[in-house]
């Protein structure tokens, strides 16, 4: 075996990953490819803080404890050990020590573990000066406090999507397209595929077709290689208001699509045609499970709110019952159909419940829709999507422009990570909704503020 070199050594870095990154990813530690890999003391005992409960960030902290526990085995990880998934360095946790030049307590205040992190990746600048010591952090606060004194500090880049405003659209509309295929394609005859010249062939996307005052509204399966008309036809009496709406629908509708995003800002219909997609499939699932994450206020968990579980949650899923009596409220004057639909509720053929209540279960035959998906991390994008069983169709909705989760954005969301790495998936549409339907005082805020 070759000897190292000393460029080899000091060509490492040293990355100090704080608490955000692990509850991001438990699995961080891993993804530095060659290069040393530090946690402070601190985080550890964060975790342990974090290490009961049914959250995802609780699933993060004990994933990364049993993780390190078996890095570790019989040996002190107050040294560098190596970690065990090829191709990647070493790993040390940081014990509560001071750094001898500068003291991040001294300058920050003391008793805060922000700053005792800070003094970890201090101490290791000074015990390395020929490496580039790194603090990874999804807090940007504590980046700048840290670039303050003259530490390097970065963004967790692991699953980020790079130049988001060019995500995936799921939608391509076509000016001056021949007025002849808009034609054939109205009257349902077969076409050669290759003589349409669609832009994109390698997954499910939806086309405007235009030519003058013609237009037409089309979908491309990419798995069975064929193009069919989209109907711009109500669903449980709500009638798309746009194409990008009808796109919608008949995404939810399609049952060869399995998975459907919706994105888009507030007013455009997610939420709605999502639901009314549910009921108007109400026959062929199970169950219809609504669900959205909890992103508590003030940093303070649901717990300290009054009353019992459904009480504590109703407030957060109030958005969701508001799109369902809107749904009731245009069947005013048919008794049978609200009856059926608080029947349905009652029998909790229809669920509107917390995300964290679902864990551990199996989506068999369900329709399951996720609103407000921004507020995800890409691995809870994954374990949903992972729990599906036989017959179940999942939906995520959401804006990833509006993010209330404070170590996410709209580049390291669950939603956005979806979008770009399920795109040429055959069992995937998607679609993004830009004209707000609410109101014109509604789409006001969105444009002008």
């Amino acid at each position: 075996m070759a000897k190292k070199s000393k460029s080899d050594t000091t060509s490492k870095k040293i990355f100090v990953l704080d608490t955000s990154v692990i509850l991001y990813d438990h699995d961080a530690i891993n993804n530095f490819q060659e290069h040393y890999v530090a946690i402070p003391i601190q985080v550890l005992e964060e975790l342990d803080n974090f290490k009961s409960g049914n959250d995802t960030r609780n699933f993060e902290a004990r994933s990364f404890i049993r993780l390190i526990d078996n890095v570790a085995k019989q040996k002190l990880i107050s040294n560098w050990v190596p970690l065990q998934k090829p191709n990647t360095g070493m790993f040390k946790v940081i014990m509560g020590e001071k750094p001898k030049l500068i003291n991040a307590e001294d300058i920050y205040g003391k008793g805060k573990t922000d700053n005792k992190i800070l003094n970890a990746a201090l101490i290791l600048k000074e015990e390395n000066p020929n490496k580039k010591v790194i603090l990874v952090s999804k807090d940007i606060c504590l980046r700048l406090k840290a670039k303050a004194l003259d530490v390097n500090a970065e963004d967790y880049e692991t699953g980020k999507i790079k130049n988001v405003d060019e995500l995936y659209a799921g939608k391509t509309e076509l000016n001056n397209f021949p007025e002849d295929f808009i034609e054939m394609l109205k009257r349902k005859e077969a076409i050669n595929l290759d003589d349409l010249n669609l832009p994109v062939k390698n997954a499910n996307h939806f086309y405007i077709l235009k030519n003058k005052r013609k237009t037409l509204n089309i979908f491309y399966n990419y798995h069975l290689k064929t193009v069919t008309t989209v109907a711009n036809e109500s669903i449980f009496k709500i009638k798309p208001k746009n194409p990008e709406q009808a796109f919608a629908i008949d995404a939810l509708l399609n049952p060869d699509i399995k998975l459907v995003s919706i994105q888009g800002n507030a007013g455009t219909g997610k939420t709605l045609l999502a639901l009314a997609s549910a009921l108007e499939q109400r026959r062929d699932f199970r169950q219809i499970y609504i669900t959205r994450p909890i992103v508590s206020l003030s940093n303070k968990d649901i717990g300290f709110l009054p009353g019992d579980a459904k009480s504590k949650t109703d407030p957060f899923m109030a958005p969701i019952w508001d799109n369902l009596r809107f749904i009731k409220e245009q069947f005013n004057g048919d008794e049978k159909m609200i009856a059926k639909i608080d029947e349905l509720i009652n029998t909790e053929k229809i669920a509107i419940a917390p995300l964290a209540f679902i864990r551990g279960r199996t989506l068999t035959k369900i329709f399951f829709i996720i609103d407000e998906a921004q507020n995800l991390t890409p691995h809870e994008v994954k374990t949903i999507i992972s729990r599906a069983g036989e017959h179940t169709k999942i939906v995520f909705t959401g804006d990833i422009y509006q993010i209330d989760t404070p170590y996410l954005d709209s580049e390291s969301n669950g939603l956005s990570y979806l979008i770009e790495n399920a795109k040429n998936h055959p069992l995937y549409a998607h679609i993004t909704l830009q004209k707000g339907e609410r109101s014109e005082l509604a789409n006001l805020a969105n444009e002008l503020l």
